[in-house]
């Protein structure tokens, strides 16, 4: 499943670019470095200890001081940069040569104490982790489900629908009950068959609300063996986007149009039909659907028959279309879709493959996510080794949606606009995201699908997975647009980012009941996922990474797995001890911050790790596990990978110690600490061409992430940032303006003199540069470039550059009054923020305008994300009167939310809406987790004084927080982390802001 935008990190996107506020909103962004890097010569050990002694320092450790827990230290230095040095990934060496050749057209959801109280009220503090097998709830195992036999009829008028269902069981020991899982199902009629023969019935049924389990009761025991349990019920479809639900969209000529379609990841099979939904009791699945003749009907079949049948609800003759028999898979893939669809096809793959939309979109948009498909589907059959199994794939446009898309296995759900691209309405940058959610689901089918984690502490396998193959899969296709570039810019610290604080989770998170499952579908699981399995084919070497992948798919096949089977695979092909090493990473929540000094006199160099967090406040209790740091020393004479921390402190010998760099490319999960000396050294160093682009940005990141948390002073970053003005490349000055924006987002409330000087500062940066790129669009414009034109443009005008703002206005108003093509798509959204900051009323008034008559999803989303830049008390009200009004759709209500998180006006103004709307707002997104707790997010994390936090705590008291605790613990979190951020720092950036010019601005 991709996520979509509301998964935010908990900063305030104030004046970035839509790119660099990706990263702070979290899409997983799927753009940029260097993945899979160096295989090693060096032998390979078999052992622990072995690997140890070849992986650590000959030198006597040292015992070095205290990590600046509570006294933190000042490191600051100017550095600037050369251009980036544009290379493929080295994963592209392991691919066979049967690969498909490289083409020139380009490109799945976050609680209530300082500590973790995920998985059953276990703290994940940094200690041991704990058994994740216990306390889970589950099924009673007395029978084991085979088969589902489903026939299913919505009626369009009354929101239900008839079901039922036929499932043939292993009864493993005699019985006389049956336990499954249903929400919001009326069950009126259980049987057990033996053939055709009624052995037993239900006495009574008790249902669980808390659980979600139906218990029946049954007459007569029932033997060991096989038999069929007969279920006759109504559900409800839903507008909850959950489970069985029903959708609306506008037709060509006004009317409103219902489709009924599925969700069911991760526990919502069972508002469709009582089942079994644990993603361990995979089974086969035949589905019937009953509709009228002229609605289309998709499952994750082929059609098997088509025939008349006597509908019970309307008393006419529909047809039942009956699918064929589905391969072994878990309840969370399987789908159905009833409504008038258009399609596309394609038959460029050994398969057909069709994308399927509403008339509500122009059909032909599906063009790109087609053609890619067909290429991405050939190409992982090649790199993994294995055959996409369905006879078809079908893509199809939802128009409410509550992720990104969905993987059901041969029936790929999206967003309308995560799937139909308007190349003449959209820009390079939502090119790239919608080729990345193709390639990620398209991922699924192999990582998940057919090959599925037995539970949901296992989730990264099929999300870390999904999202590593989808940046693979784009630069395989698009190398041109140098996505493994911004790997460490997006996904890294998307990752980074949200594991830096007191209430992350492990990857390998113990899920103990369903309403957990929701609040792990997070940039743990992905970003953090994927970049873990980015650090093990850098240890293991590329080659024999993907042929421990291709093990692994083909052993574990239509069967459920635990992450010990993936280790095994990687150590079956890479003789090296996987399991010990990489167990250490996934199943313990955090990671480092490696602090180094320097001894000129006999060439070596300190090391010590301590769990880095956000807040600087590390206890000791909190920081005992010791990980294996790959350290990737990048010296002049290359990259050595062998050298490893495995201990608290270590001291390494270097060669040339005059240049070195820790974690070349940022291949490795933590954070490092220089000196001052040093990082003054790497800036010339950048300047004489000896740091990639991944570097140069991997740096900036980790300079920035260390003021948060005290390890140096926010001037000392601001002064890094001012060094780099000579720097070239797109990916490294997304990561300067995302830097400063997050300055910006924690001084939202202080002192008006130092906000207007941080945004003199932003501008005194960028205008040169903005000016000189332009913001005219040309053919000839390459994707990287338009993209750099836009984010400069867009972050001058926020910054108040006057000849951007002059530009921008007179766009915004030839726009409005007819010329669509006064506004380059690529810069559409940056027009509309300007125009809002410094209009009023009838920018406003347009921009809503806008969003009420356009029907390209891309331009009503911009509209809706723009309009909450007004600062007018009228018309933030106004904005927050949208948001519930019906007129925006469940799924995008967070982005005019969203929006107003850009001035300290709005964010007040959101939660005092949340405290006075609560009632409405979660009886709408009630059904649904994972929007109710972005919305709680956004209302709540971008508060930055302590009477604010106290606010929100006095709120939430006393109310459920169950299904939405992660989110709320972690805006707390960042709440808190600001709060220490200002008290140490306020001074100093005030102090700088006046020193360098800025404060009379």
């Amino acid at each position: 499943m991709t996520l979509i935008l509301y998964h935010s990190l908990l900063s305030s996107p104030l004046h970035m670019s839509l790119r660099a506020a990706c990263r702070v909103e979290f899409v997983p962004r799927f753009p940029t470095s260097t993945l899979l890097t160096r295989a090693r010569s060096r032998p390979q050990p078999h052992t622990l200890s072995q690997w140890r002694q070849n992986h650590t320092g000959t030198c006597r450790s040292l015992t070095l001081s205290s990590p600046p827990h509570h006294r933190p230290s000042s490191r600051t230095a100017n550095h600037s940069s050369l251009s980036s040095l544009s290379r493929p990934s080295p994963i592209e060496k392991a691919i066979p040569s049967t690969a498909l050749p490289r083409t020139t057209i380009r490109h799945c959801s976050y609680r209530r104490h300082n500590m973790c109280r995920l998985a059953g009220d276990l703290d994940h503090t940094g200690g041991a982790a704990p058994d994740p097998t216990q306390g889970r709830e589950l099924l009673p195992t007395n029978v084991i489900p085979r088969h589902y036999d489903v026939t299913l009829e919505p009626d369009f008028e009354k929101f239900t629908f008839e079901g039922k269902v036929l499932i043939d069981f292993d009864v493993q020991e005699d019985t006389k009950s049956i336990s499954l899982h249903t929400v919001e199902i009326d069950i009126h009629n259980v049987q057990i068959k033996s053939g055709e023969s009624v052995v037993s019935s239900s006495t009574t049924i008790a249902y669980d609300k808390s659980k979600q389990i139906s218990k029946i009761e049954l007459k007569d025991e029932v033997p060991k063996g096989k038999v069929q349990l007969e279920i006759k019920y109504t559900g409800q479809l839903n507008d909850q986007m959950a489970g069985f639900y029903r959708s609306t969209y506008k037709k060509p000529d006004g009317s409103e149009g219902i489709l009924a379609t599925t969700q069911m990841e991760a526990n919502d099979c069972r508002r469709a039909f009582p089942c079994f939904d644990e993603p361990m009791h995979k089974a086969k699945f035949t589905v019937t659907l009953i509709a009228d003749q002229h609605l289309t009907c998709l499952s994750n079949m082929d059609v098997a028959s088509e025939s008349e049948v006597h509908s019970e609800i309307s008393g006419s003759t529909k047809k039942a279309v009956k699918f064929n028999t589905t391969p072994l898979m878990s309840t969370y893939l399987v789908a159905f879709i009833i409504g008038e669809l258009n399609y596309i096809e394609t038959n460029q793959f050994r398969v057909p493959i069709r994308v399927y939309a509403p008339a509500s979109s122009d059909i032909e948009h599906g063009r790109f996510s087609l053609n890619l498909a067909a290429r991405t589907l050939e190409y992982y059959e090649k790199i993994f080794g294995a055959e996409f199994p369905l006879p078809k794939m079908d893509m199809v446009a939802i128009p409410d949606f509550a992720a990104g898309a969905m993987e059901n296995w041969g029936l790929i759900t999206y967003r309308v606009v995560d799937l139909m691209l308007d190349e003449k309405a959209s820009g390079a940058a939502m090119k790239e995201r919608v080729a990345e959610v193709v390639q990620h689901e398209l991922a699924h089918q192999w990582f998940g699908n057919l090959v599925t984690m037995d539970w949901w502490e296992g989730l990264w396998l099929n999300e870390g997975f999904a999202t590593l193959m989808s940046w693979l899969s784009c630069n395989h296709f698009y190398p041109e647009w140098k996505v493994w570039e911004s790997y460490v810019t997006d996904n890294l610290q998307s990752a980074l980012g949200l594991d830096s604080l007191r209430s992350s989770h492990p990857i390998e998170v113990p899920v103990k009941r369903a309403s957990e499952v929701d609040q792990i579908f997070d940039a743990i699981s992905y970003s953090k996922g994927s970049c873990v399995l980015r650090m093990i084919s850098t240890y293991l070497g590329e080659e024999k990474f993907l042929d421990g992948v291709r093990k692994y798919i083909k052993k574990h096949a239509y069967g459920n797995t635990q992450t010990d089977d993936l280790w095994a695979a990687l150590e079956d092909a890479s003789g090296k001890p996987v399991r010990e090493i990489m167990s250490i990473w996934t199943k313990n929540v955090g990671f480092p911050v490696v602090q180094v000094t320097e001894n000129e006199n006999d060439g070596s160099i300190q090391v010590k790790q301590n769990r880095f967090l956000r807040t600087g406040d590390t206890k000791p209790e909190e920081d005992q596990v010791l990980y294996p740091v790959f350290l990737g020393l990048r010296s002049k004479d290359g990259v050595d990978d062998s050298l490893t921390l495995t201990k608290r402190e270590d001291v390494f010998k270097i060669k040339d110690i005059d240049f070195f760099k820790l974690n070349a490319n940022h291949t490795s999960i933590y954070r490092t600490s220089y000196t001052p000396e040093r990082l003054t050294k790497l800036g010339q160093s950048a300047k004489e061409g000896l740091l990639t682009v991944e570097d140069r940005a991997g740096m900036i990141a980790d300079a920035g992430a260390l003021a948060v948390s005290g390890y140096q002073k926010t001037s000392g970053v601001l002064n890094l940032l001012k060094g780099f003005d000579t720097e070239q490349s797109f990916v490294v000055w997304s990561e300067i303006i995302a830097r400063v924006a997050t300055v910006q987002a924690a001084w939202v409330f202080e002192d008006p003199t130092v906000k207007t000087g941080l945004e003199a500062f932003v501008k005194d940066l960028i205008s040169e540069r903005a000016h000189k790129l332009g913001w005219a669009f040309s053919d000839k414009d390459g994707h990287v470039e338009q993209q750099f034109k836009a984010m400069l443009f867009g972050a001058a005008g926020m910054a108040g550059d006057q000849k951007v703002v002059a530009a921008a206005k007179e766009m915004f108003s030839k726009y409005m009054a007819g010329d669509k093509s006064a506004i380059h798509p690529n810069i559409r959204g940056s027009v509309f923020s300007t125009a809002l900051k410094y209009g009023g009323k009838e920018e406003y008034d347009a921009i809503l305008s806008f969003f009420r008559k356009s029907s390209n999803s891309d331009e009503r989303n911009t509209s809706l994300r723009c309009i909450g830049r007004a600062k007018d008390p009228a018309l933030i009200k106004q904005t927050l009167d949208l948001v519930l009004s019906g007129e925006v759709k469940s799924q995008d209500i967070y982005l005019p939310a969203s929006g107003l998180r850009s001035h300290a006006e709005g964010i007040e103004a959101l939660f005092s809406w949340l405290t006075e709307k609560w009632p409405e707002l979660h009886k709408r997104l009630g059904g649904n987790p994972p929007i109710l707790g972005s919305m709680v997010t956004i209302c709540t994390s971008s508060f930055a004084k302590p009477e604010q936090l106290a606010r929100v705590e006095e709120f939430f008291k006393d109310i459920d927080t169950k299904s939405f605790a992660q989110p709320l613990a972690q805006s707390k979190d960042a709440i808190r982390s600001k709060i220490a951020w200002l008290g140490r720092d306020r001074d100093d950036v005030a102090k700088w802001v006046t020193e360098n010019g800025y404060g009379s601005q």
